[in-house]
């Protein structure tokens, strides 16, 4: 599952989701994405002491901040304030929703924490290859199994699918929280989507800083070109 193929595509419907929102400076857009994205994480967390009901908070919340996500880096292209503040500004907030995001979940008692963990590992070392590509002069790198978007809609569905409605209301903390079972090891939905971001995660990752070090040039001494301007975006 790579949505990153399929940018091309979706531009014209990008192009028109972000017209609505022209007058609106890029970073403001950003800053939105990571408040859904911050909310998303509170409401996870708050699944462990109310009601797993709350994921369909938190499904809807993580769709609309990934959304946005897209939409910051179409504003500032198409009105022209695309800048590598905007471009460092959107990093560091992705990255810090993504470190919520999972953390919440961690919290919410229907993640292995573990697995909630290598995942965040995952993530942060796909993150930093793709941007490292561009900081040695080669360019961004979406390549992989895993891009933002695709870990965005992975989380965004199963958080949907953790409902359980035959749990009565109101939802009793002590419920089983295993949907699945491995022999003795219980797995919820979400359980299964952190597993595939650990597994994928890494073989991007390192799939990223192989093709980073092939395209290098091996002499020590070779400059490398500086990075283009930021174009601010996912």
């Amino acid at each position: 599952m790579v949505l990153e193929e399929y940018r091309a595509r979706v531009q014209p419907y990008v192009a028109r989701l972000a017209r609505p929102f022209h007058g609106w400076p890029p970073n403001r857009v950003s800053s939105l994405a990571f408040g859904l994205c911050a909310a998303a994480a509170l409401l996870a967390a708050l699944v462990r002491w109310t009601t797993p009901y709350l994921f369909l908070g938190v499904a809807v919340l993580i769709f609309l901040g990934g959304l946005f996500d897209v939409l910051d880096g179409e504003v500032a292209r198409a009105t022209g304030r695309a800048s590598r503040r905007g471009d460092l500004l959107d990093h560091v907030l992705d990255r810090y929703a993504d470190v919520l995001i999972l953390l919440g979940i961690a919290v919410s008692g229907f993640a292995n924490p573990v697995l909630a963990l290598l995942a965040l590992v995952s993530l942060l070392l796909t993150s930093y290859m793709g941007t490292q590509a561009q900081a040695v002069g080669l360019g961004r790198m979406y390549a992989g199994l895993l891009s933002r978007a695709d870990r965005l809609v992975i989380l965004s569905l199963a958080a949907f699918l953790e409902f359980d409605w035959s749990l009565p209301w109101p939802w009793a903390p002590t419920a089983p929280w295993e949907r699945f079972t491995l022999g003795p090891i219980g797995f919820t939905v979400i359980d299964v989507a952190l597993l595939y971001f650990v597994i994928a995660g890494q073989i991007t990752a390192i799939g990223r800083a192989r093709s980073a070090y092939r395209a290098l040039p091996e002499a020590s001494g070779a400059a490398a070109a500086p990075p283009p301007p930021g174009a601010h975006g996912p």
